[in-house]
């Protein structure tokens, strides 16, 4: 074991002591967090954005480079409904999609205390399902990271079976001519296996923003249709938005 990866398993090791002893009143519980400088409500059996970081180095990235004014928006897998938040201050509509019941009316009660009802719309169901036959200038996805089966609702923001698989293969009919999709990946997952499913369907992914959080490297990764299959781009090249900017924790 070389020192960078012994220094990892450390610092992952005292995170997790730090979690149980001073974190674990925010996890499964309901609490207020401040992401990136804005309010979110999290109810029990919802994923927090703030306290795995992830959903927050997400929302980071956003800006008018990568949701132009008056783009549509679906935020897969919305959780809390943070990156719908978020995404509204641009698109003119944002649907919100989640499989779990408590993460679909957590996101309806930010969408309220945001005063976003009319640009916000929170669905519940599968994946593309809730949106069947629709299609979205801009997907925002925080994916499982973690092959099994998920032990109950809050779980299936950690794990699952085919969850990647699946939302590659039905991407490129949720898309908008010259769309894209943003996917926030973690090192502790199966980023390769990831990579290979949305390059399979015909995916070019480049980097967006990369973070190092010592224990994890979080990366948010540009997908659009190859040129092959891409009808028009109208979207500049992307070299990175707001803070999430290749920095590091």
């Amino acid at each position: 074991m070389d020192m960078a990866t012994g220094l990892r398993l450390a610092h992952s090791w005292l995170l997790q002591v730090w979690f149980r002893l001073f974190q674990r009143h925010r996890y499964d519980r309901l609490v207020l967090e401040e992401v990136a400088g804005t309010p979110i409500l999290v109810l029990p059996q919802v994923f927090n954005p703030k306290l795995f970081r992830s959903g927050e180095f997400l929302v980071q990235c956003l800006g008018p480079k990568v949701i132009p004014p008056g783009a549509t928006v679906l935020d897969m897998g919305t959780g809390s409904g943070v990156g719908a938040v978020f995404a509204a201050r641009w698109a003119d509509h944002v649907v919100a999609v989640d499989i779990n019941p408590e993460a679909v009316r957590c996101a309806r009660i930010n969408a309220l205390l945001h005063r976003l009802e009319g640009k916000v719309e929170v669905r519940q169901g599968d994946l593309f399902a809730p949106v069947a036959g629709e299609r979205f200038d801009v997907v925002l996805f925080n994916p499982p990271y973690f092959r099994g089966e998920p032990q109950g609702a809050l779980d299936r923001a950690w794990r699952s079976n085919d969850v990647i698989e699946r939302f590659a293969a039905g991407l490129p009919d949720a898309l908008a001519p010259g769309g894209r999709a943003l996917v926030v990946l973690s090192s502790q997952g199966d980023v390769a296996g990831a990579l290979a499913a949305f390059q399979a369907y015909g995916f070019q992914v480049e980097t967006l923003a990369e973070r190092d959080l010592i224990n994890e490297v979080l990366v948010v990764y540009n997908l659009t249709p190859s040129r092959d299959t891409a009808r028009r781009a109208p979207f500049p090249p992307l070299t990175g938005e707001g803070e999430g900017e290749r920095s590091e924790a």
